[in-house]
């Protein structure tokens, strides 16, 4: 998997949907491997663009926000992730991200069983996509934080999975959809349990959230690993990039 010239690139489109759930490692991988990319911070009322050919790729990150609201800026980010992959220029979704692929793939967005929230142990399905996806790779703790799930969408190939959620992820040719948080970092888990108090306290009753003690204290033990997988991910994902 060798690196991208950043030269005469079209540049990575990162959709933004909260302040706080900015890419984190995507970022960092993206810069390591010289590709250039142009952020789309919807939180920020920037407008998702209608067309993806400027692209080289997208990536769509979290957000508290479900899917399903009635947000105008949901159905652009539809229209372009279905425009996108009549393309063939590859998508890449977070969480909130996945689930967006997902629906605009015809998947539709439900609460999942409980809420998943914290680090939690992922198992790599025995299929050729998903080992075309991580390799090796047969299980890592992903960072979660979310309470509705994806179904797989048709023609995807679902490729993770949790005891708590049977969905982590799927791909389709070029495009992957997540729903656990791969691109996390030590600072992001910290910034986001401060901000979530409230929510980890309402949900403490489930057996999948942990309290943000346990989150800050695992992740220098659990974030090696994860980010091993992530680069996995991502260096596969490259590969479709659009000059």
């Amino acid at each position: 998997m060798s690196d991208l010239l950043t030269h005469d690139r079209k540049p990575v489109l990162i959709v933004r949907h909260s302040p706080n759930e900015g890419p984190g490692h995507v970022a960092v991988f993206l810069e390591q491997h010289g590709i250039p990319f142009q952020s789309c911070n919807v939180d920020a009322c920037a407008p998702v663009p209608h067309d993806p050919a400027a692209y080289a790729g997208l990536v769509f990150m979290g957000g508290p926000m479900s899917v399903n609201d009635d947000l105008p800026w949901i159905e652009h980010s539809l229209a372009i992730i279905r425009a996108a992959v009549e393309r063939d220029i590859p998508v890449l979704g977070h969480c909130l991200g996945g689930q967006l692929i997902a629906k605009a793939l015809g998947g539709v967005i439900t609460r999942n069983p409980v809420k998943e929230i914290g680090w939690g142990r992922v198992t790599v399905l025995d299929n050729p996509t998903a080992r075309h996806w991580f390799g090796d790779t047969q299980h890592f703790h992903a960072f979660h934080w979310h309470g509705e799930t994806f179904s797989i969408p048709d023609g995807a190939t679902h490729i993770l999975e949790s005891p708590w959620c049977a969905y982590q992820a799927y791909a389709l040719g070029p495009h992957l959809g997540m729903q656990c948080h791969v691109e996390m970092n030590a600072a992001m888990i910290a910034d986001w349990c401060a901000v979530g108090q409230d929510e980890l306290s309402a949900a403490a009753a489930s057996p999948a959230v942990q309290t943000a003690a346990a989150m800050i204290s695992e992740a220098p033990t659990r974030l090696p690993a994860m980010t091993a997988a992530a680069e996995q991910l991502y260096s596969r994902w490259i590969e479709g990039l659009k000059p």
